[in-house]
């Protein structure tokens, strides 16, 4: 049972708290006013009811020690994704928070460490991105038990915006084909119009292609990670998947994959100049950039091959779920989030499609209209007229009877009725 002991050294008096944890282990800690002691042995045996209890020893770990043991355990994460991650907490993170205790980070800190990284211009999405992984960090070591809550708790980030996507015109898509290397022209067409990543273009397969059908298919990617060529499957299941081309692309397709790539099934369809297989950052600084300056295309991405395939996916009349399959997307919110604004240009040809399938209404003839007619205007109360014999069918006078309103409520009052 935790109990307060009265401490007396010279004229400073203290308060020593003493309190067992879970597991029998005494330990203390002291303070200068016995109400204080008092509130921190109710809080101590409060989280141990609970089983909430935190080994404040364990918060003694600096945030880089623990860093290092969280990678060791971290398994559900591609080499790219580790790679990318572990740059953006060592470039600003580790600096700010690498030698301090994980118990002695505070709300205030993280909160004063956002602000700092958006105070030196970082982009709005590299602020948040940094400040998700800290706290993705902090919140293994409250699971962990090594601190009792993360810090990381109603911090302000800043807004990320949707940046402006850049998309080429079909004119550009040819432009740039035909001044890039020969050996990928295919390239790019087949991201331009199929929609597919650098890292699916420089993984795709020989026998993943169908120039008959004109589709490819999405199973494997290629990345660059440390200097070395990764190759392994698709991050999500949606982005598995058959992409089918125009058939003047899968034509183009077909005259590359004769010229340029091996017979075998397991040959890469874009492999580098020598033969290698494709490197994204090579591929950016040798042929990329002189191409697109040759087009008169400066600071096209290679991504907005991409983004241009969505483009003309959505003018083709695709709607958003025809648009994330085809893109890989795990979500119909994703397209709506970065291409919705192109949806409201489609709703306008849309309209205009419609305005030209109208069809006037021609003004309806007087006979047909059900308006009270001149002889009828004055009868409350209109009766049937007896059908002509051999005529079938409403004659005039059954027509416009027919067009009254007969719920009129009840007769008006009659005075004789009751006088008779």
């Amino acid at each position: 049972m935790a109990h307060i002991e009265k401490r007396l050294r010279g004229s400073k008096v203290t308060y020593r708290a003493r309190y067992r944890d879970p597991a029998g282990r005494e330990h203390s800690k002291t303070f200068t006013r016995r109400v204080d002691a008092e509130r921190f042995v109710v809080e101590v045996e409060h989280a141990k009811s609970r089983g909430a209890w935190v080994d404040p020893t364990l918060g003694r770990i600096t945030f880089a020690a623990w860093l290092d043991q969280w990678w060791a355990t971290t398994t559900n994460l591609r080499e790219s994704t580790q790679a990318r991650d572990e740059a953006s907490l060592r470039v600003h993170a580790i600096p700010r928070f690498g030698r301090i205790p994980l118990a002695a980070i505070r709300q205030i800190d993280v909160r004063a460490w956002v602000a700092d990284l958006a105070g030196q211009g970082l982009k709005p999405a590299t602020v948040v991105k940094a400040y998700q992984l800290f706290g993705k960090v902090m919140a293994a070591a409250v699971d962990a038990g090594i601190i009792a809550q993360s810090p990381c708790r109603r911090i302000p980030l800043p807004k990320v915006e949707q940046d402006e996507k850049r998309f080429l015109t079909p004119a550009e898509i040819a432009r740039l084909a035909s001044v890039i290397a020969p050996r990928f022209r295919a390239l790019v067409l087949v991201g331009a119009y199929g929609g597919l990543r650098i890292g699916e273009l420089a993984g795709l397969r020989r026998g993943r292609t169908d120039t008959a059908r004109g589709t490819v298919t999405v199973l494997e990617i290629a990345t660059d990670v440390r200097g070395r060529l990764a190759f392994g499957p698709p991050k999500t299941r949606a982005a598995r998947r058959t992409v089918s081309l125009p058939a003047p692309v899968a034509d183009e397709l077909k005259h590359h994959l004769a010229t340029y790539a091996e017979p075998d099934p397991d040959a890469l369809v874009f492999p580098a100049a020598k033969g290698s297989a494709l490197r994204a950052t090579n591929f950016r600084r040798r042929t990329w950039r002189p191409a697109v300056r040759a087009a008169e295309l400066d600071d096209l991405r290679i991504h907005d091959l991409r983004h241009t395939a969505v483009a003309l996916w959505i003018a083709a009349g695709a709607s958003p779920k025809e648009v994330a399959r085809r893109a890989g997307h795990t979500s119909v919110k994703t397209v709506l989030d970065v291409y919705g604004h192109l949806y409201a240009e489609a709703d306008v040809a849309l309209r205009e499609r419609l305005e030209a399938m109208f069809v006037p209404v021609v003004a309806a003839r007087p006979t047909d209209s059900c308006g009270p007619s001149a002889a009828q205007g004055s009868t409350r109360y209109p009766q049937k007229p007896s059908d002509r014999e051999g005529k079938p069918g409403l004659t005039s006078e059954n027509r416009e009877w027919a067009c009254q309103d007969l719920n009129l409520g009840p007769r008006p009052y009659q005075g004789r009725a009751l006088t008779a």
